[in-house]
C-alpha cells in the first residue's frame, strides 16, 4: 500500500483534475489524490469502519455464554447490548464534529486506541460484571466513530459526482463486518466454552488498523490542509508516519549537504518555523449542530428514511436467532451461517449502489443542463441533489416492502428455510442501498461539515433502532411473526415513500432556504471554524 501523502506519485487523476468552468476560468484541483491512491484509501477506510458492526454482531451468539460466565440474568446481559447502542450513537456525535474542526487523522487514531484498550480490558476481565458494562461502553466509544470520520474523509477528497464510486466499496466493507460477526460468534459459541479469545482477536484487529491509519493516512480535512497540495505547510501530526519518516530522512540529508558547505559546524543548526496558523481548539459547538440538523425539514426527511430502514433491518437481524432456532432447529453455528445470504446481499448491494448513485447524479446533471464537476457551495445550491440521490428509491421501496412482508409470512408458515434465506439476501441488498444513498445525501447537503452530518445519521438510526428492538418482543407476542413483519414493512414503505416524495418536491427549496446566497449554512458551524 502506497503512501497517500505523496501527492507526486504517478497515476491517473481521480477525476478531480484541473478543469475549467463555462467561461474558461481555470478551477483548482479539488484533491491531489490520484485514482490509485483513492483505491488504496477505499481499502483503508473500509477496513477501519468494520470495527463497529463487527464488534456489535460478534457479541450476539456469546450472550448465553456470558450470562453463565458472569452468573447474571439474561436481562443484565441484554443491558450490555443497550449500552453498546447508546455509545454507538454518542461516539460519532463527539468525534465526528471534532474531526470537522480539528482534523480527521488525530481522532481516527484516538478512537482506534480507545477501541484497543477496551478490548484488552474485556479480554482480561475475569468475573466483574460492572467492568463488563464499563468496558463495553469504552469498546463502543472507540469503534463507532470510524463511520462518521470516514464519510468526512471521502467528502474531503471526492467531488459529489464521484462519491458513490468511493462509498460503495467502503459501505461493502462496513457492512461485511455485520455479516462476518455472527458467523465468528456462532462458531465460538458452538466449538468453545470461552469468549475470551474473541476479544483478543478484536485487539489484534484494532492494533493492525491503528498501525495502518498511522502509517498511511494523512490529514484530509479541507479546513486545515485544503486540497492537500502544499505538503510543506502540514504540521507533523498531519502527516502519515511513512511521509513523516521520509521527510525526516530527506531533511537530514539536505541539512548535511548544507553543513558540508559551511566552514563552522557551530552554525549548522536548524530552526523549525511554521507558517501554518495555530489550530483553533474550539468547535465543540458542532456537537450541538448534530441535533440542530435533525429539525431542518429536508434533513429530517432524509434521516427518517435512513433511520426507519435501519430499524427494520435491525429488527430482522435481531429476530434471526430465535426464528431459526425455534422453527428450523438450527444450532448456534448454523444460526451464524444463516447470516451469510444477507452478507452476499450486502456485498452485491454495495457494489451496485455506488454505481447507481454516480449514474443517477450524472443523469440528473445532464437533464438539467449542468456540469458534474462542481464541488461545493453555490453550484450545489443550484443542483437538484435530492432528485439525483433519490432517483431509484421508489423501485427499492417496492422490493423492500415485499421482502419484509414476505419474510414474515414465510417463517410464520414454517416454509422451507431456503425461502427466508433468499429474502435475507434481498434484505441485505436494499438495506445497503438506503443506508449509503441517504447518508451520502445528508453529507452532500452539508459539504463543509460532512462528519457532523454523518454523525447525525448515527444519532437518529441508533435511537430508532433501540426503540424498535425494545418493542420487538411485545409486538411479536401480540401479533405473531407474520403480522409483525407486515406491520413494519408497510410502515417503512408507506412513510418512506411519503418522505422521498416530499424530498423530491421541496427538498432543494428547503436546502437553499437555509443557506441563502452562501456556501455555508449560517446556523451550522463549518469546517472552517
Amino acid at each position: 500500500m502506497g503512501d497517500f501523502s505523496d501527492s507526486t506519485s504517478k497515476g491517473t487523476p481521480n477525476g478531480n483534475e484541473d478543469h475549467a468552468d463555462e467561461s474558461g476560468t481555470s478551477l483548482a484541483k479539488y484533491s491531489v489524490f490520484t485514482r490509485s491512491q483513492l483505491r488504496q484509501l477505499q481499502l483503508l477506510l473500509g477496513l477501519s469502519t468494520i470495527t463497529s458492526p463487527l464488534t456489535a454482531t460478534i457479541y450476539f451468539p456469546l450472550l448465553p455464554m456470558l450470562r453463565e460466565h458472569f452468573r447474571v440474568s439474561a436481562q443484565a446481559i441484554n443491558l450490555t447490548l443497550t449500552v453498546y447502542i447508546i455509545f454507538q450513537a454518542i461516539s460519532p456525535v463527539i468525534f465526528g464534529p471534532l474531526s470537522d474542526t480539528h482534523g480527521r487523522r488525530p481522532f481516527f487514531l484516538l478512537t482506534l486506541a480507545l477501541y484497543v484498550v477496551g478490548n484488552i480490558g474485556l479480554a482480561a476481565n475475569s468475573d466483574s460484571y460492572p467492568a463488563l458494562i464499563t468496558l463495553r461502553a469504552l469498546q463502543s466509544l472507540g469503534a463507532s466513530a470510524a463511520y462518521a470520520i470516514s464519510f468526512g474523509v471521502v467528502a474531503d477528497v471526492c467531488l459529489p459526482s464521484e462519491r458513490g464510486r468511493i462509498l460503495g466499496p467502503i459501505s461493502m466493507a462496513l457492512n461485511l463486518g455485520a455479516c462476518v460477526g455472527p458467523v465468528v460468534g456462532g462458531a465460538v459459541a458452538y466449538t468453545s466454552g470461552s469468549h475470551i479469545w474473541v476479544f483478543w482477536a478484536l485487539v489484534i484487529v484494532g492494533v493492525m488498523l491503528f498501525i495502518g491509519v498511522g502509517l498511511f493516512l494523512p490529514e484530509t480535512a479541507r479546513s486545515l490542509v485544503g486540497n492537500g497540495n502544499n505538503k510543506d505547510s502540514f504540521r507533523w501530526w498531519q502527516l502519515s508516519w511513512w511521509s513523516l519518516a521520509t521527510r525526516h530522512l530527506a531533511q537530514g540529508k539536505k541539512t548535511q549537504r548544507q553543513c558540508d558547505k559551511i566552514s563552522s559546524p557551530a552554525t549548522c543548526t536548524t530552526t523549525a518555523t511554521s507558517t501554518t496558523p495555530k489550530s483553533k481548539w474550539y468547535g465543540l459547538g458542532n456537537i450541538l449542530a448534530c441535533f440542530r440538523l435533525i429539525f431542518y425539514k429536508d434533513t429530517s426527511l432524509t434521516l427518517w428514511v435512513h433511520g426507519s430502514f435501519y430499524t427494520v433491518d435491525y429488527s430482522m437481524v435481531a429476530a434471526i436467532p430465535d426464528i431459526f432456532k425455534d422453527i428450523y432447529g438450527f444450532n448456534e453455528l448454523h444460526i451464524g451461517l444463516a447470516y451469510l445470504p444477507r452478507a452476499v446481499g450486502i456485498i452485491t448491494g454495495s457494489y451496485f449502489t455506488g454505481r447507481i448513485m454516480d449514474y443517477n447524479y450524472k443523469t440528473t446533471a445532464l437533464q438539467n443542463g449542468q456540469t458534474i464537476n462542481k464541488a461545493t457551495g453555490e453550484h450545489l445550491l443550484h443542483f437538484p441533489l435530492e432528485k439525483a440521490r433519490t432517483k431509484s428509491s421508489f423501485w427499492m421501496l417496492i422490493i423492500s416492502t415485499c421482502t419484509v412482508v414476505g419474510y414474515g409470512w414465510a417463517v410464520s408458515r414454517s416454509l422451507h428455510p431456503a425461502l427466508p434465506l433468499v429474502m435475507q439476501f434481498f434484505q441485505g441488498f436494499w438495506g445497503t442501498f438506503f443506508y449509503t444513498t441517504y447518508s451520502t445525501l445528508l453529507v452532500d447537503s452539508f459539504p463543509h461539515s460532512p462528519s457532523t452530518a454523518a454523525a447525525t445519521t448515527s444519532i437518529t438510526r441508533c435511537a430508532m433502532a433501540a426503540a424498535g428492538v425494545a418493542i420487538l418482543q411485545p409486538l411479536l407476542d401480540a401479533t405473531g411473526r407474520g403480522w409483525y413483519f407486515t406491520i413494519i414493512g408497510i410502515w417503512s414503505g408507506s412513510f418512506g415513500a411519503a418522505a422521498i416524495a416530499m424530498l423530491r418536491w421541496r427538498g432543494m427549496k428547503w436546502r437553499r432556504a437555509r443557506s441563502p446566497g452562501s456556501t455555508t449554512n449560517p446556523e451550522v458551524p463549518s469546517d472552517r471554524g
